[in-house]
């Protein structure tokens, strides 16, 4: 798990938070705003999913490589 992975939960989970307050005191201001700040958040989640992602796919090329020989 990396930075980006854990911020953007974080950064989610109050956007849902926010929009929820909102929601229950009739303020479009923070339902717009936290709906944006959980799109945010889901975004910088997935960036580090693929950071992740690319991470393992080079220990698993670098490990090829060593049991060929390169």
């Amino acid at each position: 798990m990396n930075k980006d992975q854990v911020k953007g939960t974080i950064k989610e989970a109050a956007g849902k938070v926010q929009k929820e307050f909102g929601k229950a005191v009739d303020s479009p201001k923070h339902q717009i705003e936290g709906g944006m700040k959980e799109v945010a958040g889901k975004t910088q989640k997935a960036v580090g999913d693929v950071k992740e992602d690319v991470k393992d796919a080079r220990k698993d090329a670098n490990r090829d490589a060593e049991k060929r020989g390169y």
